[in-house]
């Protein structure tokens, strides 16, 4: 198992927290120890004597400095803090504006959830970016019930209810007049509700496919089949992976005034204006099948189901797409020719999926390696997955190291992987028998699959072997 790059710099988040960010760049100090409630701080500050002073004012608890070299501590503040061109500062106890400063302050690094997780004497709070877990706060476990309630009335849920799971949404208005919605899950736990707030970006304009991570022949056979007046478009993979905003990037391609478009999502992640957009209700009966039955008699050209989860919907996405309309849906496989299996399974007829499926999708997100510190090494065997002809071509690769411009993470953004396959004439057999076995019509197509690609941003040092591991074993 790999070792994570930041933790030779992690100092825990306690004692992190005794200071906030703004604080640590502005007067350079890490807090190395505390004993007895007296802080000693890490500094490369000259004047250790004015600063002691100063800080025995600002902080309001005994401190003591040792001096340290600018380059190592440089690398302790990106490790444990991070700056965010936002202005409000970030309190690490409860106080009326805590909620919106821990949310606005995720937003600032670019977070999707927040999670705050109740244990026995602490609550922490963790933000997830790039699509991994990284802790940024705790706070004492009296202080956690006032947030609870705080999170639930702003989310319009039971304050009273603690032994159900509840979910709502909390709109939040910044004041240069952006807003943003923000999806609340909450569950009960041993120690108290554990929730997470999945943070939704309603400004659609800057989605668009050509940023999304295709190729050009992948663009090229990915809009050529959404050119068709009628049929299905799916998207496979696992939660997370960049399926709707796929989807998104497709309506927005697909907009016009002349192209009636209504979609039933669940949640409405981004807002889409010239399209009619329905939230998935469950609790009074508005599901995705039922959504799509009353869809058929609202004259639409083009409608997009969130996911497929079931036979009904299924079963209604296919009537849609015989009646002479573009259908958009995601639905979890793990490959793009395995979700023809899965809607097999389902019991959808192998003749209904071949005349009305345009293309298959499968995407996955992967981490991009910091180009800052990237390093190149020798390949070694070891590192690749065994009973395999990977290596092929390929000598050396590039592996994470950590520096100040990625937070000492080894990685920055990420990019997505498609998988495209075009049904044509030549796969119809394969469908109808269910057949597996489509590795030489691949080929012989340049169809590039989820592996092939991943190894191809290895081989660009784009990513390293260990991010895109799971796809070179399929």
């Amino acid at each position: 198992m790999a070792i994570d790059i930041q933790d030779k710099y992690n100092i825990p988040k306690t004692l992190a927290q005794r200071i906030t960010a703004e604080q640590a760049f502005f007067y350079r100090i890490v807090p190395k120890e505390e004993q007895e409630g007296k802080v000693t701080f890490w500094t490369d500050h000259q004047q250790i004597g004015g600063l002691l002073s100063e800080l025995q004012v600002v902080l309001g608890f005994p401190v003591a400095l040792e001096p340290i070299s600018s380059e190592v501590l440089q690398d302790h503040l990106t490790a444990n803090y991070r700056q965010t061109r936002s202005e409000s500062s970030v309190e690490f106890h409860y106080t009326p504006d805590f909620l919106e400063k821990i949310i606005l302050d995720a937003k600032a690094i670019g977070s999707s959830d927040i999670h705050f997780e109740p244990y026995e004497t602490h609550c922490r709070i963790r933000f997830r970016l790039d699509g991994k877990l990284l802790e940024q706060y705790t706070i004492p476990i009296e202080e956690y019930p006032a947030i609870i309630n705080k999170i639930k009335i702003r989310a319009g849920l039971d304050i009273a209810e603690k032994r159900l799971p509840q979910d709502g949404r909390i709109t939040l208005k910044m004041a240069q007049g952006n807003e943003f919605d923000i999806r609340v899950s909450t569950l009960p736990t041993l120690f108290g509700e554990k929730i997470v707030l999945r943070i939704l970006n309603k400004d659609s304009k800057s989605i668009t496919l050509e940023d999304l991570g295709f190729n050009a022949q992948e663009l090229e056979r990915y809009k050529e089949g959404v050119k068709n007046p009628n049929g299905i478009i799916l998207i496979s993979g696992p939660t997370g992976s960049g399926k709707t905003t796929t989807l998104y990037a497709t309506l927005r391609l697909l907009n016009d005034s002349k192209t009636n478009i209504l979609t039933i999502e669940d949640p409405i992640e981004y807002t889409l204006e010239g399209v009619n957009q329905v939230q998935l209700k469950e609790n009074i009966g508005l599901d995705f099948s039922s959504a799509l039955r009353t869809f058929l008699r609202q004259d639409p050209d083009i409608i997009m189901v969130g996911e497929i989860r079931d036979v009904k919907t299924a079963n209604m996405a296919i009537r849609a797409a015989l009646t002479g309309h573009l259908v958009l849906s995601t639905i979890h496989t793990n490959s793009a020719w395995a979700t023809i299996s899965r809607l097999i399974d389902m019991g959808i007829p192998p003749f209904l999926i071949a005349s009305t499926l345009n293309i298959s999708v499968a995407q996955r997100l992967v981490r991009k390696l910091c180009g800052t510190c990237k390093a190149k090494v020798v390949l070694t065997p070891d590192v690749l997955p065994k009973n395999t002809n990977l290596a092929h071509g390929l000598t050396h690769h590039y592996v994470p190291s950590g520096c100040q411009s990625c937070h000492h993470t080894g990685y920055r953004g990420r990019k997505a992987l498609y998988e495209i396959i075009p049904i044509t004439k030549e796969l119809v057999p394969h469908i109808k028998e269910n057949s597996l076995d489509v590795d030489d019509y691949l080929k012989a197509n340049n169809i590039q699959t989820l592996r092939d690609n991943a190894l191809s941003l290895v081989k660009e040092g784009i990513t390293s072997i260990e991010e895109v591991y799971p796809l070179l074993t399929q």
